[in-house]
């Protein structure tokens, strides 16, 4: 196979790979790979390849590597003994992939991550009721009615009220503190 043959194959895998590993299109499997660039490669050693390259990319995206760490990260890789490393030619095509690809990845992953639905907005007020939800006794405490709006990306807003009596509140505002504290033990601590 040319060079140049070879270079625009190996850019087209790592499209194929990102497409699968990273923007979720599961019509692009390794075999539709395979058959589409490189049909007269055998089995084995289009899974080594396949497997290698997946692997250096996903390091590439979990880092988020900028110029300088991916151009460390393929020298190291090329240096690397026996067939686990990358050669010259396919660390320039990496590295040209990686800088026209990074910020797709990037936004890719970071949309994976996101909870759906989110919380959109949270409205509160705190009332006094006046009688009992089954009958007419006089309740005559605090009542703190919650609406959050949920929603994801593209879709209508959902409402979910809450009515919540002041000992609720008082283990709410409990839990949230927890959170906190545990949070802020993570975050000193790195």
């Amino acid at each position: 196979m040319a060079e140049a043959d070879s270079g625009r194959c190996l850019s087209a895998l790592l499209s194929g790979i990102c497409q699968s590993s990273f923007y979720r299109q599961r019509e692009v499997t390794d075999t539709r790979l395979r058959e589409q660039l490189y049909p007269d490669m055998a089995h084995e050693e289009f899974t080594a390849l396949c497997g290698r390259m997946r692997g250096v990319l996903k390091s590439m995206a979990s880092a988020d590597m900028d110029q300088a760490q991916l151009e460390a990260f393929l020298t190291a890789q090329t240096r690397k003994q026996g067939g686990g490393g990358l050669s010259a030619d396919q660390a320039a095509t990496l590295s040209r992939f990686w800088k026209s690809q990074r910020s797709r990845v990037r936004e890719s992953l970071l949309a994976g991550s996101r909870s759906e639905p989110g919380l959109r907005g949270v409205s509160w007020r705190v009332d006094v009721q006046t009688a009992a939800r089954g009958g007419d006794a006089p309740h005559g405490g605090p009542v703190a009615l919650m609406e959050l709006e949920l929603g994801g990306a593209g879709q209508d807003s959902e409402f979910l009220c809450l009515e919540l009596d002041e000992a609720t509140v008082g283990q709410v505002l409990t839990k949230m503190a927890d959170i906190q504290e545990s949070i802020d033990r993570i975050v000193h601590r790195t």
